[in-house]
């Protein structure tokens, strides 16, 4: 049953600090969406758990300035910020730079998002600097709650999560049913509404338009082989004759919706323009959802003397770029020849049966033995991980939980090994796996700090 997270969204001026806040905010919980190799630095969504005294959340986190690249033409303006955060986001933080004097440029910020209805808080952010202003500097924007802080020196954080966690709306789980969803994910103009188009017309027994959906998601459910497959398309399909010249501006917070609500996503890209950083940057984020994901080469009719040296040039260059999701599929489409495009429908569905397979837990048991029989984890003097063994908790995605002491000392490349060994033994093509370690010794220490009214808050109970 998927579940559907409430968004946060930070919208401000340049140099307010938003970057610094947003990683104080996300890093703090040690939940960074997109943090696999291979993607950028600058992390612009994460998701964030918080847990204090009476308050409890979980949240999308957007820095809506955070795709902004003076190089790429679709650079979102502040204006287009503040409307798509308005829209999409369940709660908006308001960041200023409280070293500086309020100017007309705040004063519209804060006008907009009190105008979206949506509750927002006004953080006045570098509270710790020389100079900085009071807050009633700030009270003429008219929003209620300011919260005074530092995301340099972490000052004022765990006042702005209790009051983020008091805002957002507890999170929705869709009702199970046995709908595929597949979202079509990417940059502006890489080909998304013609492919939709193209699949949704590769079909001629349509089940429905699904109405009541936002302006900016389309939807249309197809059945293929008694399968009933719901595209969502993130650009949305304009009318034919009304097709805007120019580069559309990148949706985030709607994109992120589309992953979210997504079984499986397509991760379309332009074959004349590959391996830009935002598409390594969406294969992270779609990753560390859990969801399935199929990179797709678009417009392959549009190179010149293509054959299939030009395609085994291309695939290990492609694969390279994206080598921390080695098990997604690659594959080479167009919309206009309709090039493997029912192929995709073949691909989704096979993926979606990978992702439902129930492993065996002597399999797994066995196969965990002779993983540490012929490479032991290595961990600190008198202090190494002893892993006893593992079980499948869920699917979709595959989740494996390994129970053990010390796990805290099992190196990331040791969990990418155990990774490697059960995608040997399972197929899992098509979808990230995921692990987390139950440390006993731990468990108990925890437990009995509980008993002994010391409640370990914030303490993660799932270690990826």
């Amino acid at each position: 049953m998927a579940t559907k997270l409430p968004t946060v969204a930070i919208i401000g001026r340049a140099n307010a600090g938003k970057s610094s806040l947003f990683n104080r905010l996300v890093k703090s919980q040690q939940a960074v969406v997109a943090r696999e190799a291979g993607t950028t630095r600058d992390n612009v969504i994460g998701k964030v758990t918080y847990r204090n005294e009476g308050s409890e959340a979980q949240f999308w986190l957007v820095d809506t300035a955070g795709l902004k690249n003076p190089e790429d033409e679709f650079e979102a303006s502040i204006q287009d910020q503040i409307d798509e955060a308005a829209d999409a986001a369940d709660v908006i933080l308001v960041v200023v730079d409280t070293t500086q004097h309020p100017g007309d440029e705040e004063r519209t910020v804060a006008k907009k998002a009190l105008k979206s209805k949506k509750p927002v808080i006004l953080v006045t952010n570098k509270a710790d600097l020389k100079g900085s202003l009071p807050d009633d500097e700030f009270k003429r924007f008219g929003i209620s709650t300011i919260i005074r802080t530092s995301a340099e020196h972490n000052q004022g954080i765990s006042e702005l999560l209790d009051s983020i966690a008091g805002l957002v709306p507890p999170a929705r789980e869709r009702e199970a049913d046995d709908v595929l969803r597949v979202a079509l994910i990417g940059r502006p103009n890489v080909g998304k509404s013609n492919l939709f188009n193209r699949l949704a017309g590769k079909q001629q027994a349509i089940v429905a338009n699904v109405a009541g959906t936002t302006r900016d998601v389309n939807r249309v459910q197809i059945n293929y082989h008694q399968r009933t497959i719901e595209l969502l398309d993130t650009a949305g399909i304009r009318r034919q004759g009304k097709q805007e010249v120019g580069i559309e501006k990148f949706s985030v917070l709607r994109t992120l919706q589309a992953i979210e609500e997504s079984d499986i996503c397509l991760l379309l890209m332009d074959v004349n323009e590959l391996n830009t950083q935002l598409d390594q940057r969406l294969a992270g984020i779609i990753s560390e959802a859990g969801k399935g994901l199929v990179i797709v080469v678009s417009k392959w009719d549009s190179v010149e003397g293509k054959d299939a040296y030009t395609r085994d040039t291309l695939a290990p260059k492609i694969s390279y770029n994206f080598k921390f999701t080695p098990w997604a599929p690659l594959i080479f489409t167009s919309s206009v020849t309709g090039q493997n495009v029912t192929k995709l429908f073949d691909l989704v569905t096979d993926i979606d049966k990978r992702r439902k397979q129930v492993t065996k837990t002597r399999v797994l048991n066995d196969l965990l033995q002779k993983a540490i029989d012929r490479h032991p984890p290595a961990g600190l003097k008198n202090t190494h991980p002893k892993l006893r063994y593992m079980v499948q908790t869920d699917t979709s995605p595959p989740w494996f939980v390994i129970h053990g002491s010390n796990l805290k000392f099992v190196h990331w490349s040791y969990k990418r090994y155990l990774e490697r060994l059960v995608r040997e033994a399972y197929d899992y093509s098509g979808t990230p796996i995921k692990f987390s370690f139950r440390d006993e010794k731990q468990i108990k220490e925890n437990r009995q700090r509980i008993a002994d009214g010391k409640d370990p808050i914030n303490k993660s109970k799932k270690e990826a």
